[in-house]
């Protein structure tokens, strides 16, 4: 059970780190000439920073020594930092005049939820599914 924990938690790890530097080191936000410089320099080093800290865990998951348990541990707490503080900058948009997406950029999708039309946020509906995975990973992580 510890090695499916481990896959796990890599694929929780590629969601904060490759993913997004896949999604963002594009014309939709890093050299996205409607926003302004300083944004653009914040995203990149906001996914720099994600893939670095990706490597290390990813490092912690896999590389042979001791404490794997508590590093793994360790690897869904960092996971759990990162998409917590999406979801904080989520929940607090209003404080600073933020939204979920760009209007040149990555737009919700309309689904039908009972009869009504909704707009879901892409990046909302992947990390909640990253969070979810994270959370089976540590419930592997406990029955180890």
């Amino acid at each position: 059970m510890f090695d499916a924990a481990r896959i796990i938690l890599t694929v929780v790890v590629l969601g904060f780190s490759a993913l997004p530097a896949g999604a963002d080191f594009n014309r939709t936000h890093a050299t996205n000439p409607r926003w302004t410089p300083h944004a653009r320099y914040h995203v990149v080093w906001q996914v720099s920073s994600y893939l670095g800290i990706g490597v290390v865990a990813l490092g912690l998951l896999w590389i042979p020594g001791p404490d794997l348990a508590a590093r793994a541990y360790l690897v869904s707490l960092l996971a759990l930092c990162v998409y917590g503080g999406f979801f904080a900058a989520a929940a607090s948009m209003r404080l600073y005049g933020g939204k979920l997406h760009d209007d040149n950029g990555y737009l919700p999708v309309p689904v039908r939820i009972m009869g009504r039309k909704r707009m879901i946020d892409i990046n909302v509906s992947v990390f909640s599914g990253f969070v979810v995975l994270n959370i089976c990973g540590l419930v592997l992580l406990a029955a180890t």
